[in-house]
């Protein structure tokens, strides 16, 4: 039986995984992810009833109930990097004894649903759109630190992407992590759009933006646009749907993101009033979680 050492799976004093300051008890099987710290109050005002809040950093989460389900929301913050250790710590809180260090000897799957905003690429993806990321195109890198990538992949599309866009090798290899197909039929149902989303490594640069700074291909959101592979467009950017479809995928979990449009780079609209919206796709995960 494998023994995780103090080095590995770090234990705060209080029993708590050591970003989340969750306990395994804190936990619930179906959770909703979210980036802004903020917006975790903003789900949470729907439960029937709340039994626990925990912060640490940008970690924020609350544990309750709607409609007898039991849910827990948490913030991730911002890129890839922080969902490496919200799955990590995610997956440790539900399948590692943190009494023993061990792993538990029954697996258990959790349910997870990433609500967050986005920035849309095509013209039928209006500021405003639900978009259902069915694949999840990695700019980031992060899966590839992690063995059997390849298994949870789609290296066909990765390789098709890639010949596209003339990739620069020195931005490293893009992935194309799948989400649960299950999960997207559960929650997107018939009211959002679903296609191929982009999770960029930052949010300038990787996505387009020149301020003062020329990036690498001028021509880089012009050739995502035209991108089509087996009758899905790439709909939108956003900064975390790979390494969550990925790595939920690895651990056994289920997993997908839905984003509301809240820019189109396509028509350079920009609604920053998003927040007030936003409810509207809450309410729809709340219920079909």
């Amino acid at each position: 039986m494998k023994t995780f050492p103090p080095s590995e799976l770090i234990i705060n004093a209080d029993g708590s995984a050591f970003h989340l300051h969750l306990r395994p008890e804190q936990l619930a099987d179906r959770i909703i992810l979210v980036g802004d710290p903020d917006r975790v109050n903003t789900v949470a005002v729907h439960f029937d009833h709340q039994e626990c809040e925990v912060s640490n950093r940008e970690f924020h989460s609350i544990t309750g109930t709607y409609q007898g389900k039991r849910i827990t929301v948490l913030s991730t913050g911002i890129g890839c990097d922080n969902i490496d250790i919200v799955m990590n710590e995610l997956d440790a809180l539900a399948n590692i004894d943190f009494n023993t260090r061990t792993e538990n000897p029954t697996h258990k799957a959790l349910t997870i649903v990433r609500i967050g905003t986005c920035g849309g690429l095509q013209p039928f993806t209006p500021t405003g759109t639900f978009i259902a990321s069915v694949k999840s195109i990695g700019f980031d890198g992060l899966l590839n630190f992690y063995d059997g990538r390849n298994d949870v992949c789609d290296v066909q599309l990765e390789k098709v992407f890639r010949q596209h866009m003339d990739w620069s090798p020195l931005k490293g290899s893009p992935y194309v992590a799948i989400a649960d197909t299950e999960l997207i039929n559960q929650i997107a149902q018939e009211d959002m759009v679903r296609g191929i989303t982009i999770a960029s490594g930052g949010f300038y640069g990787p996505q387009g933006r020149q301020l003062r700074l020329r990036i690498q291909d001028p021509d880089q959101n012009k050739k995502v646009e035209a991108f089509k592979h087996n009758g899905l467009r790439i709909c939108n950017f956003e900064m975390e749907s790979s390494a969550l479809a990925g790595l939920s995928s690895l651990l056994g979990h289920r997993a997908m993101t839905c984003c509301m449009v809240i820019a189109n780079r396509y028509t350079t609209e920009m609604n920053t009033e998003y927040k007030n919206t936003i409810d509207t796709l809450i309410i729809k995960v709340l219920d079909r979680i």
